[in-house]
């Protein structure tokens, strides 16, 4: 069970007066990389960290897992320093470059990462399963990731970050390298963690990303935050109005452009059509494609979001583990059943009973197979009760024409007359 959020108000992560300063060998100030900044990110939420390059996000994160330790301020991490060894369970980390074992396989990749935060086996097998399939790398599931493309790469390292369902994730550039629908879902996962009230904090360079996942955003410069808020907010035009309806005869248009002049004079007003951004385009080619069972040798869009990142693996894994239990206990071969009851009187002093391979037992003595006897014991009742009497001059005759010489009674016969 995860341990509840301490801070009363929600907060994943509390940054006040938070700086870094970079220091030479001599110990003198050599860059300031974050200078003073202030957050408040808070559960739920999709918080976008942006700046152009050398602006301290890198550093700022580093900071939030605990790799740095700050120059000056306070820094609070689900209610705990990042230091705090505890908390790294509940946090989830995709680097800007997929740093993996070049040599394990994608399944054993995820399985090892699983291990790392104490997953049971079972429980590993069955997240790498849903994982795999939904960052559609099944098919790959036994291929060493030294042979992956970036791209799929990519697409393991998203799998990495989420193997332990953590409440924080922190995704640098997690879309780099994907194509289109990776992109889509990749920012489907982010949407699904966050509306179970986890909270995700995103770095990208590609600001359309951000666009269409983050609630909240802050833009850092030179070590600072130069500007912070609700998206919808910061990007919105205040000074232009913009009127969204059905599609217009062209009379209804000009009538409805006469009245806005007359209106406002000197205005400029225009009217357009709403156009799908070039994503959705391309999504919508490749589903409309798919639908025409058009055949491709290259990726393929990943499965269904794993069942435990959509909190419904509780319940399942229970339910399974009942029945495996159940089925462990009724199917229980006979043989081993009678092997262990055999056991037990072999322990108390009784003979244990030999099993017969009946139909070889039926060659050798000539017995049909469904009369064949299924002991050693029994053979030998079988065997005595079969066999003719013979008297012991018969016996001595044949035991000495299977030996080549004379007979045993002539033997004697020969003493005699001597």
């Amino acid at each position: 069970m995860v341990a509840p959020i301490e801070n009363k108000d929600g907060l994943v992560i509390e940054a006040a007066g938070l700086t870094k300063v970079f220091k030479d060998f001599w110990g003198r100030p050599k860059a300031r990389a974050v200078n003073g900044i202030d957050l408040n990110i808070r559960r739920g939420q999709v918080f976008g960290l942006l700046g152009p390059n050398g602006s301290g996000k890198s550093t700022t994160v580093k900071m939030i897992l605990g790799l740095l330790y700050p120059t000056r301020g306070t820094l609070k991490v689900l209610g705990e320093s990042p230091q705090d060894v505890a908390i790294k369970r509940r946090i989830g980390y995709l680097p800007e470059e997929s740093y993996l074992y070049r040599y394990l396989t994608a399944a054993e990749t995820l399985d090892f990462f699983g291990s790392l935060f104490g997953l049971v086996p079972a429980e590993r097998r069955q997240r790498t399963d849903q994982l795999l399939d939904m960052v559609g790398l099944a098919n790959s599931r036994n291929r060493p990731v030294g042979e992956f493309s970036k791209g799929m790469q990519r697409r393991i390292g998203m799998g990495q970050a989420l193997i332990n369902d953590p409440d924080l994730v922190i995704l640098d550039e997690p879309t780099s390298g994907l194509d289109p629908i990776g992109c889509r879902e990749v920012k489907d996962v982010i949407r699904l963690i966050a509306s179970r009230g986890k909270t995700v904090v995103l770095c990208s360079h590609l600001l359309s990303d951000v666009e269409d996942v983050c609630d909240e955003v802050a833009v850092l410069y030179g070590g600072k935050i130069r500007v912070e808020g609700p998206l919808k907010e910061i990007l919105a035009v205040h000074d232009r109005t913009r009127i969204e309806g059905p599609r217009l005869d062209p009379a209804v248009v000009e009538d409805v452009l006469a009245l806005l002049r007359s209106r406002v004079p000197g205005a400029e007003v225009r009217v357009d059509h709403p156009r799908m951004t070039l994503e959705n385009f391309f999504l919508d080619v490749v589903r409309r494609a798919k639908e025409a069972s058009v055949e491709t040798a290259g990726a393929q869009a990943g499965g269904q979001i794993a069942g435990y990142l959509r909190g419904q693996d509780n319940d399942q894994v229970a339910a399974t583990a009942a029945v495996l239990a159940a089925l462990n206990r009724d199917a229980v071969p006979a043989a081993s059943g009678s092997a262990a009851d055999a056991k037990a009187e072999g322990d108390q002093g009784a003979p244990v009973p030999a099993v017969v391979d009946t139909t070889k037992l039926a060659g050798l003595t000539g017995v049909p197979a469904q009369m064949a006897p299924a002991t050693a014991a029994d053979v030998a009742d079988s065997t005595a009760a079969a066999a003719p009497k013979v008297t012991d001059a018969e016996a001595s005759k044949r035991l000495a024409e299977l030996l080549g010489g004379e007979g045993a009674g002539d033997k004697g016969k020969k003493k005699e007359n001597k």
